[in-house]
């Protein structure tokens, strides 16, 4: 009996989590589609407003579109992108779902929270490079250029630079976790992280180099909120580290054996064999 059930073990969690991931995907893709179905009647306002930053920096002129199908393609593509941004903590809630049932418990208690802080800064980085960085820049590079030369960007080209520059700083507000994270999983310390400071306040600036524009302030404007936001990793992953401290002393699990590991797969797998047996008399219910 046992030895049947181990092998059912063994069979079930591929295809149990084979389906799964296709439902998660199915569900990300349909919350992306609806999400801009509903926000593409209003393509043209919501383009409108994306450019609003650059409009301000060049008062009486307008946009260009040098593509013929590029007035009708850009604000599709705009509706589509901002769709995925809305669906983001959906898209990370289906991620989190799919992960948790090999997490355990401590690990769940753990990432949940995470997520949600991503989420946060990840949109705290998008509304920083739209209210913040877009107008200095735009600003800047209206009145850098030559006077005989008309400043008109092309509505595609714009798009592709918002892009990048927005995704860039969503991505980059991500430090804090990304720090968290490799000190709560053993990669790094604490101590070896502010002994090498200088070392990231330097990858930092060639971060900002990589992700914006070729130009100086946008550089400067991405590697100094990174700088900022590793020392908030740095202050908060303390408090991490000493809750593991604290459960370290009153739980004397810490210290893993092959025996208590083993005990805890095959509670995980028991698991895992029983949800399978429920799914399946469901599924022929």
């Amino acid at each position: 009996m046992m030895t049947n059930k181990s092998q059912s073990v063994k069979k079930l969690p591929l295809v149990h989590y084979l389906i799964e991931l296709r439902l998660a995907l199915l569900k990300s893709a349909l919350a992306i589609i609806v999400l801009f179905l509903l926000l593409f009647p209003f393509a043209d306002q919501i383009y409108t407003f994306i450019a609003a930053p650059i409009v301000k920096a060049i008062p009486g002129s307008n946009l260009i579109a040098i593509g013929v199908i590029s007035p009708f393609l850009t604000p599709l593509k705009m509706s589509l992108i901002l769709a995925v941004y809305i669906a983001m903590p959906y898209l990370l809630y289906q991620l989190w779902k799919f992960v948790a049932p090999a997490l355990y418990r401590n690990e769940k208690i753990i990432i949940l929270p995470l997520v949600l802080s991503s989420t946060t800064l990840f949109y705290s980085g998008l509304l920083f490079s739209f209210y913040v960085v877009f107008p200095v820049i735009f600003n800047f590079l209206a009145n850098v250029g030559p006077s005989s030369v008309d400043f008109a960007p092309d509505i595609q080209y714009y798009l592709d630079f918002i892009i990048k520059v927005s995704f860039a700083f969503g991505v980059a507000f991500e430090v804090p976790i990304a720090t968290i994270l490799l000190i709560i999983f053993g990669v790094t310390t604490t101590e070896k992280l502010k002994k090498n400071r200088a070392y990231i306040i330097i990858g930092s600036f060639v971060l900002g180099m990589l992700l914006t524009p070729p130009d100086v302030i946008s550089q400067f404007l991405i590697a100094i909120p990174i700088w900022i936001l590793f020392e908030a990793g740095l202050f908060f992953s303390t408090f991490f580290k000493i809750r593991h401290k604290t459960s370290s002393n009153t739980n004397k699990s810490n210290d893993w054996n092959s025996k208590s590991h083993n005990k805890m797969m095959d509670e995980i797998e028991t698991e895992m064999y029983e949800d399978a047996i429920l799914k399946g008399k469901e599924n022929n219910l």
